[in-house]
């Protein structure tokens, strides 16, 4: 005789004569019982309040029943842990993590669960700069990128002698009718050109800008801002600006030389160029040819374009001669030679900019920075901003508690699947709220790392 199951259970292959049968009818469980972490990390940076402060509320008090800081949080930390759409969260809402994290749990509406669901979140991201009558809570843009470079600043026990900070853009593909649409053609795709400026792993902002427009602009203007907060807080500091040559333009080298920043910037080769740099590039042909390896030479110039440049340069050439073909490649800088030789400045200095691509990659891909399918420009900003956000949190969280184990470089995409994503049982009583995570889990001792770590050790950087 068959063996009877409900039909809300879901019958496997048996194993050894036992019939394998599955349902969603466990209780309170979790699959994210590591977001723990990822709350003890917010508690030690505050970062889901002051990111909660850059908003305003101009709802009717008597008929809220989440908060800004529950909405912020939420969002963020459904981001961290994998969740990119909003839809996500009509079931996230029930789930006893995102109680805890919002440190509520329960609602004082009967018909309402602990945390917010889809539509309460959507009108938070269409937030506008002024509240209106239909949506009445407003966010400040200037406090939310004032945060990043805070939370940057808060990060360093002490100021540092030497910062570099790195720009980049890059393409965020769209697949719809959003404002500020453009096609690129480098690219190939209609997208939107976000700029990005790290410091090292630290995300220092993330600005949202329309495709038909040259890569460096708005750079100035985003430099200016953050270099005049740094100043503010670590008056001694050297900055040197580094970036590709997209962004070798007269007005920010020139705005770096009269504000006493240095800059490394790759420069794009031309006739005059690779004619300045032909000795070289015939002695490393020949030792190429010879040896069947790749060979280089580097050489010094002082240089000035015919028409842009207002003042003569130091530009230093890599002559290189590879796979049988010459490789030339120029960089300008202000860096002088008690920084370092040519050889230097390229390969150690310049080069090391590739390491900011990763972290691009990681809001990208891991934190759904390109999750910008909202109509208009100012959401999709907003949206970027949360991502931003959620990328600041797990960082934190990698640079805190992770520093030795073996995920201290991992991406967050690795953090997320391996210490964030664990399964646990949620009992809550008079006393306390326990969490009876999956004993199988194979990261518990980085766990238990992490969580000595979080609640004993102050901020690094």
């Amino acid at each position: 005789m068959p063996t009877e199951c409900s039909p809300e259970l879901f019958e496997f292959a048996p194993v050894e004569g036992r019939i394998v049968v599955a349902g969603f009818d466990g209780g309170w469980i979790t699959s994210d019982a590591g977001a723990l972490l990822l709350g003890a990390t917010d508690r030690a940076i505050g970062l889901v309040d002051r990111f909660a402060a850059c908003f305003m509320d101009r709802r009717d008090p008597r008929y809220i029943e989440h908060r800004v800081a529950t909405l912020v949080g939420q969002r963020v930390h459904g981001i961290a842990l994998g969740y990119e759409d909003l839809n996500d969260h009509d079931e996230l809402r029930h789930d006893p993590i995102m109680a805890v994290l919002a440190g509520k749990l329960t609602a004082s509406r009967e018909d309402c669960a602990p945390v917010a669901g889809k539509s309460t979140l959507n009108r938070l991201e269409l937030s506008r700069d002024e509240a209106t009558r239909y949506h009445k809570i407003a966010h400040d843009p200037a406090a939310v990128e004032g945060l990043l470079v805070t939370l940057f600043l808060e990060a360093h026990k002490a100021p540092p002698k030497e910062i570099i900070l790195d720009l980049d853009a890059t393409d965020d593909p769209l697949h719809g009718e959003q404002e500020g649409r453009f096609f690129h053609g480098y690219y190939g795709c209609y997208c939107y050109l976000p700029l990005y400026v790290f410091c090292g792993r630290h995300l220092l902002a993330a600005k949202l800008r329309p495709a038909n427009i040259d890569g460096s602009a708005g750079a100035l203007e985003e430099v200016a801002r953050i270099v005049a907060q740094i100043r503010a807080a670590w008056s001694h500091v050297r900055i040197i600006l580094r970036a590709d040559s997209g962004f070798a333009r007269e007005v920010l080298m020139a705005w770096c030389e009269g504000e006493g920043v240095d800059f490394i910037v790759g420069l794009a080769k031309n006739a005059r160029l690779n004619r300045a740099i032909g000795e070289e590039l015939v002695t490393a042909r020949d030792e190429s040819r010879e040896t069947g390896q790749p060979a280089r030479r580097f050489k010094d110039l002082t240089w000035s374009t015919r028409k842009s440049w207002s003042r003569r340069r130091r530009v230093i050439g890599k002559a290189e001669w590879t796979q049988d073909k010459s490789n030339p490649r120029f960089i300008v800088t202000s860096l002088t030679a008690e920084d370092g030789d040519g050889r230097k400045l390229y390969e150690q200095v310049y080069c090391a900019r590739g390491e900011m691509e990763n972290r691009i990659k990681e809001c990208q891909l891991d934190l759904f920075a390109g999750r910008t399918s909202t109509a208009t420009m100012k959401a999709n900003q907003l949206r970027l901003w949360f991502a931003s956000m959620a990328y600041v949190l797990v960082d934190s969280l990698r640079r805190r508690a992770l520093a030795t184990t073996d995920l201290a470089d991992a991406t967050c995409g690795t953090i997320r699947l391996k210490l964030l994503k664990i399964g646990a049982r949620v009992t809550i009583s008079v006393r306390r709220i326990r969490f009876a995570m999956a004993s199988g889990c194979p990261y518990k001792a980085v766990f238990v790392t992490a969580h000595s770590a979080l609640s004993t050790a102050a901020d690094t950087s």
